[in-house]
């Protein structure tokens, strides 16, 4: 998609009031956590998946769902436990006894929006199964694979707290994840306006659906084409470089850092960094559209050592230092 810089301006304006009304949806049942409607828009505009940490009661399911409300697409709630097993997830073949075939029967992964709630309490052949699914868009049952709807999004939910009967993810499924997003509890304004809207309410708030797979295709091509300078590229290239080797940016804390980014984090930062000019409703990307999404792309790519943990560092406190240190254009 190649447009001038004028016209870019006023695609984009037409686009971001698509988009506000998607927020205006969510925000007659969601009060607050505004970062996270916006990170799941942004996935959603970058065709990726998200991984939602957060304590019981913060809403994280509710404001999947009620996204997945706003658009006109097929969604299925899945509940991973430690008994689940991968035909559960993508479905099985059956055996037909009076004409000796077998037929497929698919299971709830052949959705356009997954919500994964405690992806974390099931077994690996699981989470096996839901790998191909988010990197090859497909599913392979016996010797078939069927490709999945356009737009496919995992949406994963895992409790922080209660790890008894829970399985820790696999660093290549993770890292899959573009965005992984911790959940914070909302400020006392924020909860009173949740007690008044939610405590006399027994039933459900309607919310509309406000734009359809078409208008989700529409609105990735005009992302794409939100202009990024060489500059900008330089400072993500830079930002990912130093999670590998933190002394480019003058930080001794190469004993801190285990495994770096791969290079899948320059893409999603690039990719998310548009997209999120996009919701500012800007044709061109800053710097601070970069440092305000890199803590959500780089938290679960930088993997830090036992000396960090001992000095009661995490890899946000890692990202924090770089994005301090790193040259800003």
């Amino acid at each position: 998609m190649s447009v001038d810089v004028i016209q870019l301006r006023e695609i984009v304006e037409k686009e971001l009031t698509v988009l506000n009304r998607v927020r205006e949806e969510i925000g007659k049942v969601i009060v607050g956590q505004t970062a996270l409607i916006d990170r799941l828009l942004i996935a959603l505009l970058c065709n990726n998946h998200v991984l939602i940490e957060g304590v019981p009661g913060l809403a994280k399911t509710l404001t999947i769902t009620t996204l997945a409300r706003t658009i006109q697409a097929s969604f299925q709630r899945i509940q991973f436990t430690p008994d689940l097993l991968p035909g559960d997830l993508i479905g099985t073949l059956i055996y037909n006894p009076k004409t000796g075939d077998f037929t497929t029967r698919k299971g709830p992964i052949f959705a356009n929006i997954i919500l994964a709630d405690e992806i974390n309490r099931a077994p690996a052949k699981v989470q096996s199964a839901l790998l191909e699914a988010m990197q090859e868009r497909q599913i392979t049952i016996g010797d078939q694979s069927f490709a999945l709807d356009d737009p496919f999004m995992v949406l994963a939910t895992q409790n922080p707290i209660e790890q008894e009967g829970t399985y820790p993810l696999p660093e290549a499924q993770v890292d899959r994840f573009m965005f992984k997003l911790l959940i914070s509890y909302p400020s006392k304004n924020e909860e009173q306006q949740i007690l008044k809207r939610m405590a006399g309410r027994t039933d459900t708030i309607p919310v509309h659906a406000i734009i359809s797979p078409s208008d989700i295709s529409r609105i990735r091509e005009v992302t794409g084409a939100i202009y990024m300078d060489e500059k900008i590229e330089e400072y993500i290239l830079n930002l990912v470089a130093a999670t590998r080797d933190p002394g480019l940016c003058k930080l001794d804390i190469s004993d801190l850092i285990r495994y770096g980014a791969s290079p899948r984090a320059t893409i999603f930062l690039a990719h998310a960094a548009k997209a999120n000019a996009l919701l500012a409703g800007r044709g061109y990307v800053t710097p601070q559209d970069v440092k305000s999404i890199a803590p959500d792309i780089l938290r679960h790519r930088v993997i830090v050592t036992y000396e960090a943990e001992a000095e009661e560092m995490n890899s946000d406190d890692i990202v924090k230092q770089i994005l301090d240190n790193v040259e800003v254009p």
